[in-house]
């Protein structure tokens, strides 16, 4: 699933219409950032931490100390996500495009089986330009694989393979079963607040006879109505809550979703695709539609690489000298692993030298198939840099995939992981969704309140590993760029090795609260990935 709309919020409902505490945990994955007391430092993720007193990775540094008149070599960066907006202002003269393909024309010019592929490939669509938006998770489709076979059935029916299959739809059941009974609880809870309000609000605006007022006119209505009473106690409550009425309404939304889509047994939209799913050599389906339905996320981690630093619009992307191939693969749900593979073949196929992929999920039964698209990449020399999570979980102990482990002694060499890391003190060092592990994420990277492109030339903040991900990967190709001798082995190797430090501080386990630890608990390098010193240590291996 995009490791797209994360936030934590614990709030009260607590009003004379409805009484309840909710935990809102969203998917796995990015949602806006709500307003907060202390508001980001503008462009943060590109500052330096000496110069200028916040956590970034130092780009603005470097561009201005150590890259003047220096000449670079194009890069192509393959965004595999849920489609990006290429006509955005800030992206337009940033995005690929395959020079041997001429557009529109219906033929396969390039003969790479993909048709008109001009600026990348959509793999959850059809040739009819129909597209796959929701689908659902990964659990699902597990749990409804299995029940087909075993459900009503005993664990004294079975020994061997088919036994350890029996065991494994008991525990999905129970999870699935779980996950839902959650989200249809979180769902009917806020959208019976939402409800309320909506109730509420057009309770007052009949009243005052105007479509819009301010919270301090709430206090002039003298009226013995009980009805508009309890509205103007519930308006007044919601003015309090640290949230707005579009956030309460992308909660509804999201566990809408959810219930109607991600865990719904009879929902299943890969007949939209066409293709034979079974068949997991099938490589030649999709279409060219790269934006897609819902091209938020994929636009946002487009602005973070890439956006155009000179055009005084909107935001500044790390990596100047870039190409975005825009590869389609993640719906509203999770991601199929056949598509993930086929992705990963399709960018390395057609030149990217950088690959991110912000999307996760906790079950991959195809996960030999991806791992043989992810040794092709590793051939290749490309450099693959994955979103670590938004579970605040432990990925020593707990499988996220995909992941750079082909077996127990041997990992994909050209694989970056990454946690989230926030601009605010100590005590919120590391954001508190992100997921973490001393030996499988490899480096943390901003993800808190990061500022980027959207949709229809908009612009906006998100919170998750998935803003993380692509810090590190704009860092990888700004390096590349400048260096491009380098081996993917060797741009990991100084994105690692160049990391600022933090030994002497103790910082946030996320999900534990008020528990610290040192950095170097968290992940590999301890560190956070910084621009200027990889560019500093790339000129000394230069050199040599």
């Amino acid at each position: 699933m995009l490791n797209k709309i994360f936030i934590t919020v614990t709030f009260l409902l607590s009003f004379s219409l409805l009484q309840a505490q909710s935990s809102f945990v969203a998917d796995r994955t990015m949602v806006v950032a709500p307003d907060t007391l202390l508001e980001a430092p503008a462009n943060w993720f590109n500052l330096d931490v000496v110069t200028d007193k916040v956590r970034g990775v130092s780009t603005e540094k470097a561009y201005a100390e150590l890259l003047q008149n220096k000449k670079t070599k194009t890069v192509i960066v393959a965004i595999i996500d849920s489609g990006i907006d290429i006509e955005h202002e800030d992206l337009k003269d940033k995005i690929w495009t395959n020079e041997d393909e001429v557009a529109g024309n219906g033929i396969d010019d390039d003969k790479n089986g993909y048709i008109d592929d001009v600026h990348g490939w959509n793999f959850i669509g059809n040739a009819n330009g129909d597209m796959v938006n929701y689908d659902n998770l990964e659990l699902t489709r597990l749990y409804v694989k299995y029940k087909k076979i075993y459900e009503g059935k005993k664990e004294s029916d079975f020994k061997g393979k088919k036994l350890d299959e029996f065991n494994q739809y008991v525990k999905l059941k129970l999870e699935f079963e779980k996950e839902f009974a959650e989200a249809e609880m979180q769902y009917n809870q806020i959208n019976g607040f939402y409800t309320a309000y909506l109730n509420a609000d057009k309770s007052v605006k009949e009243y005052l006879k105007k479509d819009e007022y301010a919270i301090e006119e709430l206090d002039s209505i003298n009226s013995e109505d009980e009805n508009l009473t309890k509205s103007i106690q519930i308006l007044k409550r919601m003015s309090l809550m640290p949230f707005s009425i579009e956030d309460l309404k992308s909660y509804v939304e999201h566990f809408e979703q959810q219930t109607k889509y991600n865990l719904n047994v009879d929902f299943d939209p890969r007949s939209i695709v066409g293709d034979d799913y079974e068949n997991k050599s099938e490589k030649f389906y999709g279409n060219n539609k790269v934006k897609g339905p819902d091209a938020f996320h994929g636009t946002h981690v487009a602005g973070i690489i890439g956006a155009n630093r000179n055009n005084e619009l909107g935001i500044k992307g790390i990596a100047s000298d870039i190409k975005i191939m825009v590869v389609r693969t993640v719906p509203n749900g999770d991601e199929r692993d056949k598509d993930v593979a086929n992705s990963i073949i399709y960018a390395v196929d057609n030149g990217a030298k950088v690959i991110n992929m912000s999307f996760g999920k906790a079950y991959s039964p195809y996960k030999s198939v991806v791992d043989k698209a992810v040794k092709y990449a590793e051939k290749k020399g490309v450099l693959l840099v994955h979103a670590a999570g938004n579970d605040n979980q432990d990925n020593d102990l707990v499988k996220n995939f995909p992941n750079k482990i082909y077996s127990a002694k041997k990992s994909c060499t050209t694989w970056i992981e990454v946690g989230a890391s926030s601009w605010v003190d100590t005590d919120e060092f590391i954001g508190g969704f992100s997921n973490y592990g001393k030996e499988n994420v490899d480096i943390f990277a901003p993800g808190v309140d990061i500022f980027s492109s959207t949709p229809e030339n908009n612009y906006k903040n998100a919170n998750g590993t998935s803003m993380a991900s692509p810090v590190v990967a704009g860092v990888a190709a700004l390096v590349l760029s400048y260096y491009p001798d380098l081996t993917a082995a060797q741009l990991k190797d100084i994105l690692l090795k160049s990391a600022v430090i933090y030994k002497d501080v103790l910082v946030n386990i996320p999900g534990q609260k008020e528990k610290k630890t040192e950095f170097k608990n968290l992940c590999i390098t301890g560190g956070i990935v910084n621009a200027y010193n990889a560019l500093k240590l790339a000129e000394e291996i230069s050199k040599k």
